[in-house]
C-alpha cells in the first residue's frame, strides 16, 4: 500500500505544480478601457485571456465575464436548494461556444485514487483482507434555460463509476457506482418582490437535490461518488439573508448501478425548515423531517419516523470564539417494533488573530444506539440523507463511521497558508454507544456485548488546494488505530482475515470544471 501510495502522491504532485505554475504566470485583476483601447490593469482569469487572445470572444464579451464581478455565472435553478460553492464557477464552455445568458452550460469531472487496507466489513470477508485500491471517477454535465427569468429550467446528468473494483471482496455499492443517469431534471418559478413586500419564494418541481442546514440529515454528497436525489416538490420564502421558510415533499430516488434511478410511491419524504439569521451571535435553525419508506418486502426493515431538531450557532470569525449545538430526535416505527432515538452534536471553536488564521475546534458527538436486540423497541439513530465526510472523514471506500450507535469527541485544526491552501488536522476517539447493537453498517455486532464498545481513535491530515473555482486538489491520510472491540472472538469470525490490524486509508483527486 505504501508504495502505491508514494507513487499516486508524486503523480498528483506534479499536476498541482504544472497547474500552480500556470497560475502565477499570470497576474489578476481585470480589464479597463484608456483612450478608446482596452488594457490589462493586473491580468485577469488566464483562459478568459486565451480566448481573447485567440480572437475566441470579443473584448466586450471578455469584460463582462471577467470584469470587476469575475464571473459569467447566472443564478440557476437550483441555487437555493444547493450549496453556492456546488454550483458557481466561471462557465469556460458556456463562453467559448458564445452562448447566450438564457442558456447555461457546465462540465465537471472528478478523479480521485483510493486506497485502504485491512477491511473490516463482514460482507468483505471473501477478500480475506487485502489491499482495496480504486479509482472513482465522477462526471456531471449541466444544462439550463432561462437565465436569470422567473421560469427556470435545469437537467443535471451523472455519471458514478468506480475503477479497479473486480477483486472479491472489494468495497462496491450504490455509494460508489450509479453510471449514466438523470441527478436533476426540474423546473422552477421565483418571485423576487412577492406583492411589494420584498420577500423572495421560490418553487421547484421535478428530480432535484437539496442541501438542509449543517447537511446532517439532508445532503447533496461532496465527497461520496454517488449523490442522493429527490422526485417532487420544495418551496421557500425568504428575506434575503435574514431568514427563510422551506417545505418539501418528495420521493427518494432509489439508485442502481447500470439502470436508470427511479423513484417509489412506496417511499415518502417531507418536511419543513426554517432558517433565522437575525443575530449574528445566536443564529438558529429548526426542523421538522417526516419519512414513510415501506418499500421493501421485508416488514422488520420498514421505516416510518418523525425527526424534530433545532440548531443553535455562531459562525467562526477571526479573533472570536464560535459554537454549534444540534440536537435531533426521532419517534416512530421499525418495522414492528417502536422507534425513539436521538442525536446530539457540540462543536466550540476559537480562531486566532494570527497568521494562517488558525482555527481550533473540539467536537463530540453522541447518536443512541439500540440497548436490547429483538425487544420491542428500537433505539438506534437514523442520519436520513445526511452527508458526514465534512466532519467524520473521508467516505468513498473508507469511512466506517455512521450518526448511530456512537459517540465521539475530538478536536481539529485548520489553517490557511495561503488563499487558496487549507490544511486540517483532525483526531476523534469512537466507541459504541450500546454495546449490543450494530457498529454503523459494517454488519458487526456482539449481541452479548462482551466485545465492549472501544472502537478505537483516528487521525486524519487533510490539505486543499484551489487553483481557482474551476480547478481544485484534494490529498487526504486516515490512520484507524482500531480498538479492543475488534480483538474480541466473536467480533474476529465476522471480519475478513486481519480486519482487527489498524487501517491506512488514503486518497488524492482532482476536479476539473468548465
Amino acid at each position: 500500500m505504501l508504495k502505491s501510495m508514494l507513487y499516486w502522491s508524486f503523480a498528483f504532485l506534479l499536476l498541482t505544480v504544472a497547474a500552480t505554475g500556470q497560475v502565477h504566470a499570470v497576474e489578476y485583476g481585470e480589464m479597463v478601457q484608456k483612450d478608446g483601447k482596452w488594457e490589462f490593469k493586473n491580468t485577469e482569469d488566464p483562459i478568459f485571456k486565451l480566448l481573447r487572445d485567440t480572437a475566441w470572444i470579443e473584448n466586450e464579451r471578455y469584460f463582462a465575464v471577467s470584469g470587476r464581478t469575475g464571473t459569467n455565472w447566472i443564478e440557476p435553478a437550483d441555487a437555493v436548494l444547493n450549496l453556492p460553492k456546488e454550483l458557481d464557477w466561471n462557465r469556460y464552455l458556456k463562453t467559448g461556444l458564445h452562448l447566450p445568458d438564457w442558456i447555461d452550460l457546465g462540465l465537471e469531472q472528478r478523479t480521485r485514487f483510493e486506497s485502504v487496507d485491512h477491511p473490516w466489513r463482514t460482507n468483505q470477508v471473501i477478500g480475506n483482507g487485502r489491499t482495496d485500491d480504486q479509482i472513482a471517477m465522477r462526471s456531471r454535465v449541466r444544462f439550463g434555460l432561462g437565465g436569470d427569468g422567473p421560469l427556470r429550467f435545469l437537467f443535471e446528468g451523472q455519471d458514478s463509476r468506480s475503477l479497479l473494483n473486480g477483486d472479491r471482496g472489494d468495497f462496491r455499492d450504490t455509494t460508489t457506482v450509479n453510471e449514466f443517469d438523470i441527478l436533476q431534471l426540474l423546473g422552477s418559478l421565483t418571485l423576487k418582490n412577492v406583492l411589494g413586500t420584498g420577500l423572495r419564494t421560490d418553487f421547484h418541481f421535478g428530480r432535484m437535490t437539496m442541501d438542509f442546514g449543517r447537511r446532517r440529515m439532508i445532503a447533496r454528497n461532496d465527497f461520496r461518488n454517488t449523490t442522493n436525489s429527490f422526485d417532487g416538490l420544495h418551496w421557500q420564502i425568504g428575506q434575503g439573508q435574514t431568514w427563510r421558510l422551506r417545505a418539501f415533499f418528495v420521493e427518494p430516488v432509489i439508485r442502481d448501478f447500470v439502470t436508470l434511478d427511479r423513484q417509489n410511491d412506496h417511499s415518502l419524504f417531507w418536511g419543513t425548515y426554517l432558517e433565522s439569521r437575525n443575530l449574528s451571535w445566536f443564529q438558529v435553525d429548526a426542523y421538522y423531517l417526516g419519512l414513510n419508506d415501506i418499500r421493501l418486502r421485508n416488514v422488520a426493515t420498514h421505516r416510518t419516523y418523525s425527526t424534530f431538531g433545532g440548531r443553535l450557532y455562531k459562525i467562526p470569525r477571526s479573533g472570536e470564539p464560535d459554537y454549534e449545538i444540534e440536537t435531533t430526535w426521532q419517534i416512530g416505527t421499525r418495522g414492528v417494533t417502536d422507534h425513539f432515538a436521538h442525536f446530539q452534536h457540540v462543536d466550540l471553536g476559537y480562531t486566532f488573530n494570527l497568521p494562517w488564521t488558525p482555527r481550533l475546534v473540539f467536537h463530540f458527538d453522541y447518536a443512541s444506539g439500540d440497548r436490547k436486540p429483538n425487544d420491542s423497541r428500537d433505539e438506534g439513530f437514523d442520519t436520513l440523507f445526511g452527508a458526514r465526510r465534512f466532519e467524520y472523514g473521508p467516505t468513498g471506500i473508507f469511512l466506517p463511521f455512521f450518526r448511530t450507535n456512537l459517540i465521539s469527541p475530538g478536536w481539529r485544526v485548520i489553517v490557511n497558508p495561503t488563499p487558496n491552501l487549507v490544511l486540517q488536522a483532525k483526531h476523534r476517539v469512537w466507541y459504541l454507544a450500546q454495546d449490543k447493537d450494530f457498529f454503523g453498517s459494517s454488519g458487526l455486532r456482539d449481541v452479548t456485548g462482551k466485545a465492549g464498545g472501544s472502537l478505537g481513535h483516528d487521525l486524519e491530515l487533510r490539505a486543499q488546494y484551489a487553483v481557482n473555482a474551476n480547478l481544485d486538489f484534494d490529498f487526504g491520510y486516515v490512520h484507524w488505530f482500531k480498538g479492543s472491540y475488534f480483538d474480541n472472538l466473536a467480533i474476529l469470525s465476522q471480519m475478513p482475515s486481519g480486519g482487527n490490524k489498524d487501517s491506512d486509508y488514503f486518497y488524492a483527486s482532482v476536479r476539473v470544471r468548465l
